[in-house]
């Protein structure tokens, strides 16, 4: 039978004629981790810095204006940025309430600064609700931060709201993890400050490695609070003393994954080679049936089977779609009832919250004050979402169920999903 794959939001399936052309690529040629002036070191590091020339020309970015800094993954990215972001008492940290908890967690650094943290409201599509204008920054370092696409609902917020928030004094960071598998990101015209991204969402291979596109202004402001091997070109132990590596080197900790950064550029290949542009058109054309699909399903009474969170149509979204199954009566089904049953048929969905706290609770409709009573009175050892559910009540819906499709999605995987849901209530 296999798997229906729908998680693509979670990481991309790879491509074997990728695996194909890595696997030949390391059979001919031999890399040494890159600080050194040794054959395979030398041979690491052209291959490194081949690999940042073609993710700026990917992304469209100016290699006089931008660069890139290698991490672990796109979480890894937003880090540099948040530790090294020189907040202030009278900074301001503003950011959509719809983000990843990476992007949510730069407000400890914030706050500990004593910067105001500022969260933008959003509707009950979960979309940016615009009546709430961006408030301007002040007169010290500001940060603005919005993902381009959702990775609980996949609502894709408008790009503009880079130039809007530079209008308004603020440095920007876009985190394009969810955006750039299908949807193509010209960074010549967003003009991001900060860009996160991370690779295996996009190609499937490798995991473990995403990256920071910076623009070379930007970086220079950042105030790195330690140093680490690879990113120093001086250090004193006697005198206490150290000089960072200018650059995107100063931000890259360690030896670098040189043989999975040798990957990138064939999967990079891969996704002009299909083209964005077909990717765009395909994956949108998945996501309007994958709607009709969870639109449509109904119990025998005619009551609806499935509530979608965030837009029920394609506009102005990608092929991310949080939902719930409904009882007949209009209670919603536990998730992770529901993905249990899903996985022993083969399908892969995703259930949670999706590291995304503040479109849950939008979405959901959770009772912030009682959550925090819950999360107070249930032992951390014993504490989950079931938990959190017993302890609201047992009614309330504390996560959702996610399907994502991309460009190897088969009209075959949403037959699967279909039937499936089809089938539940008769199991």
């Amino acid at each position: 039978m296999g798997t229906a794959y729908l998680d693509y939001t979670g990481s991309a399936l790879y491509a074997e004629s990728h695996l194909r052309a890595h696997e030949e690529f390391l059979k001919h040629h031999v890399l040494g981790n890159p600080h050194s002036e040794n054959p395979a070191s030398v041979a690491a590091t052209e291959i490194v810095d081949q690999a940042r020339r073609d993710v700026l020309e990917f992304f469209g970015a100016d290699r006089a204006e931008y660069t890139v800094a290698f991490a672990a993954n796109a979480t890894a990215a937003i880090k540099l940025v948040a530790e090294s972001y020189p907040f202030t008492a009278g900074s301001r940290y503003t950011l959509l309430a719809d983000n990843h908890n990476s992007v949510n967690g730069i407000r400890e650094y914030a706050t500990r600064a004593g910067a105001e943290v500022t969260y933008l409201p959003i509707d009950g599509e979960l979309r940016h609700d615009r009546r709430t204008p961006i408030p301007r920054a002040g007169g010290a370092p500001s940060l603005f931060a919005f993902p381009a696409q959702s990775n609980f609902s996949g609502v894709r917020h408008p790009l503009e709201l880079v130039h809007e928030a530079h209008e308004l004094g603020y440095d920007v960071l876009l985190d394009a993890a969810a955006f750039v598998p299908t949807e193509r990101l010209d960074l010549g015209a967003v003009r991001a400050d900060f860009t996160c991204v991370s690779f295996y969402k996009m190609f499937g291979f490798p995991t473990g490695l995403g990256a920071l596109i910076a623009r070379r202004e930007a970086l220079a402001r950042l105030r790195r609070p330690w140093f680490a091997g690879g990113t120093v070109d001086f250090v004193s132990v006697e005198k206490r003393r150290h000089r960072l590596l200018r650059g995107a080197a100063g931000f890259e900790d360690g030896t670098l994954n040189f043989l999975g950064i040798a990957a990138l550029p064939g999967g990079l290949a891969f996704l002009r080679d299909v083209g964005m542009s077909r990717a765009a058109q395909r994956v949108k054309q998945l996501t309007a049936r994958l709607l009709a699909i969870l639109r449509e399903a109904r119990h025998a009474n005619g009551a609806p089977a499935v509530h979608i969170y965030g837009p029920r149509s394609g506009e102005a979204r990608g092929g991310t779609v949080a939902f719930n199954l409904l009882d007949a009566g209009g209670a919603p089904v536990p998730y992770g009832d529901v993905e249990r049953a899903a996985s022993a048929r083969g399908l892969a969905l995703r259930g949670g919250c999706f590291c995304n706290p503040g479109s849950a609770e939008r979405a959901l409709d959770l009772p912030a004050g009682a959550m925090l009573d819950c999360v107070d009175s249930i032992p951390q050892e014993s504490f989950d979402l079931g938990a959190l559910a017993d302890c609201l009540g047992g009614s309330v819906a504390v996560g959702a169920l996610r399907a994502s499709v991309s460009l190897p999605t088969t009209d075959a995987d949403l037959d699967r999903l279909e039937a499936f849901l089809a089938s539940y209530w008769s199991r």
